[in-house]
C-alpha cells in the first residue's frame, strides 16, 4: 500500500479545479480533503506543509469529490452543509444554498428584532428554504418568537431537519405559500424578512453552481424578476404591525424598481442598502 503526500494530493486538486473554471479551487480543494479528513483547513494546510500522507482509500474519496467539484457542482451540496452567520445547516438538492450576502441582509433583520419594544417580538422569514435566516433571527434573538414559511416540498425537508438540528425552541417551520401565511398574525408581527426568486425569467445565470444545481422555484421571479417581491409586500403589510419593519434582498440592479413599488404600496421610510462591494442588495421599509 502507497500513501500519497498531502502536499500532492491538494496540487492535483487545485489544478483539476482550475482547469474546469472553479472559482477559489484552491479554498475548495482544502475544504473537500478537509471534509474526507475531518480536519479544517488550517489543520490540512499544516500536514500539507509538514508532509503528512493520506491513505489510499482516502486519496481516492478525495478524488471523486474532486471530480464532482470539477463537474461545477456545489461545494456544499458535496459536504452535505453550509456556513451562515454562526449556523451550520445541512443542504443539499432542492434547496437554495446560502449566500455569505444574506448574512450582511440578516443583520438589518436581527437589529430590528432586538430594538422591537415588545417582550416576545415576532419575526416572519418568507420563503425560509434552508431555514438560515429564521434560524439566525430566532438564535441571535432568543427573546423572539420566529417563523420560517416555505411552500416548496423539496425546500421544506431541509427546513424542518435545520430547525431540528438547531435545538431553537423559539422557532417554527411553516409549510404554505407565502401569500396565505399566518393571516392569525396580522398586525402583530415585528419584522418581516424575504430573500424571494428576484431573477429575471430570461436572465439565466452564468455561474453552473446556479444554473444547474439551485432550484429554478428559488431562483426565478417572473418577467420582471419582482413577481413574488409584489406578493412579499403585500403579505408583509398585512402581518406587520404600524412601525413593523420589512426587509427585502434583492438583486443589483432592482433597488429603485423595488423603492417604487413599496412607495406605490404605502411604505415609508423606505431605504436600499448596498453590500460589502458597494452594489445595491437590500431593501427596508417600515409598516
Amino acid at each position: 500500500m502507497s500513501e500519497t503526500p498531502i502536499a500532492t494530493a491538494l496540487a492535483r486538486a487545485v489544478e483539476v479545479l482550475e482547469q474546469a473554471g472553479v472559482p477559489s479551487a484552491d479554498v475548495d480543494a482544502e475544504l473537500l480533503v478537509g471534509h474526507v479528513l475531518g480536519m479544517s483547513r488550517g489543520a490540512v494546510q499544516a500536514k500539507a506543509v509538514t508532509g503528512a500522507t493520506l491513505a489510499d482509500a482516502d486519496a481516492l474519496r478525495i478524488g471523486a469529490l474532486i471530480e464532482r467539484r470539477a463537474a461545477r457542482e456545489p461545494l456544499q451540496h458535496i459536504t452535505g452543509r453550509a456556513p451562515f452567520r454562526s449556523l451550520e445547516l445541512a443542504v443539499g438538492p432542492g434547496v437554495f444554498v446560502p449566500r455569505p450576502e444574506t448574512e450582511q441582509v440578516a443583520q438589518f433583520a436581527i437589529d430590528a428584532l432586538r430594538a422591537a419594544a415588545a417582550p416576545e417580538p415576532i419575526g416572519i422569514d418568507l420563503g425560509t428554504g434552508s431555514g438560515a435566516i429564521a434560524l439566525a433571527m430566532a438564535t441571535e434573538v432568543p427573546h423572539a418568537r420566529v417563523y420560517g414559511v416555505e411552500n416548496s416540498p423539496r425546500a421544506f425537508i431541509w427546513t424542518r431537519q435545520n430547525v431540528r438540528e438547531s435545538g431553537a425552541d423559539n422557532v417554527r417551520a411553516v409549510f404554505i405559500d407565502l401569500a396565505d401565511a399566518l393571516p392569525e398574525l396580522d398586525g402583530t408581527v415585528a419584522v418581516v424578512i424575504s430573500n424571494p426568486p428576484y431573477i429575471p425569467d430570461a436572465a439565466v445565470p452564468r455561474d453552473p453552481e446556479v444554473r444547474l444545481f439551485d432550484p429554478e422555484h428559488a431562483l426565478y421571479g417572473g418577467e420582471d424578476g419582482l413577481d413574488v417581491v409584489r406578493q412579499v409586500s403585500q403579505t408583509a403589510r398585512r402581518l406587520l404591525h404600524p412601525g413593523g419593519t420589512l426587509v427585502l434582498e434583492h438583486g443589483e440592479l432592482q433597488g429603485a424598481a423595488i423603492a417604487a413599488l413599496l412607495g406605490a404600496d404605502g411604505w415609508n421610510a423606505i431605504a436600499t442598502h448596498p453590500d460589502l462591494l458597494g452594489r445595491d442588495r437590500a431593501t427596508t421599509a417600515l409598516r
